[in-house]
């Protein structure tokens, strides 16, 4: 994660004209706003690496602000978000762990083998961030966590059936995942389910160009935070 910080000690042979409290609050809003920049730069970028991240992923990362006592300041993950968030594999690599929709899956369904990932399928609908439609999965989760044993599809019929999701049973032809019965009989996959780990590739690159960014900006925030203090100094005069 992104650190910027600065020397104490060359910081106070450098702005003699400034007591050494004002110095070093001249330093910490200099840090801060740079550190504000970064996370804005780490923003920006996961705009172009993923596709439509959703706010969740936008703001999984905070400013860890500097103070007079410690001259640094941090971009890192937020408190909340802790070890289940995916950007730290996504970014460093690696295998990726259980989201909670799938550890739901795992708990609550009738499943024959261990679900290591679910993604949407073809037949799935989805939100604006690409992600399967929240009023959807709410629907395929309460009716087959109800399943008390899943349920073989025998295929086509002409007989009109209530629609509903449901699970195939380990000796179905259909591949393992959520699927929707419609009225008429029909039936489309809007879950697959699978095994494999998900392995993530090293960096994705949303910190990149973040350090060139902090040694860009720290300066030009420095030079205005010290003359801001010089002119509130004068004015205290």
């Amino acid at each position: 994660m992104p650190t910027l910080s600065l020397d104490d000690r060359a910081l106070q042979a450098n702005l003699r004209r400034l007591a050494d409290r004002d110095a070093k609050m001249a330093a910490v809003w200099a840090l801060n706003d740079t550190a504000d920049d970064v996370l804005a730069h780490v923003q920006g970028r996961m705009d172009q690496v993923f596709d439509r991240p959703t706010r969740f992923t936008r703001n999984a990362f905070m400013v860890w602000r500097a103070k007079p006592s410690q001259l640094e300041a941090k971009v890192l993950e937020r408190p909340s978000v802790g070890r289940r968030h995916y950007l730290k594999v996504e970014e460093f690599g690696g295998p990726r762990g259980q989201t909670g929709l799938e550890a739901l899956l795992s708990s609550r369904l009738g499943h024959d083998g261990r679900i290591s990932a679910a993604v949407p399928a073809a037949g799935a609908k989805l939100n604006a961030y690409g992600n399967w439609s929240p009023g959807e999965r709410n629907q395929a989760l309460a009716a087959t966590s109800r399943q008390e044993q899943a349920v073989a599809a025998t295929g086509g019929t002409r007989k009109r059936r209530r629609a509903g999701y449901f699970v195939p049973a380990a000796s179905s032809r259909l591949s393992p995942g959520i699927w929707k019965r419609n009225p008429d009989g029909s039936i489309r996959k809007l879950l697959h389910f699978t095994t494999a780990v998900p392995e993530y590739r090293e960096r994705l690159g949303f910190f990149d160009g973040a350090e060139e960014v902090s040694a860009r900006r720290l300066p030009v925030h420095l030079q205005r935070t010290i003359a801001k203090m010089i002119e509130r100094s004068a004015s205290r005069g």
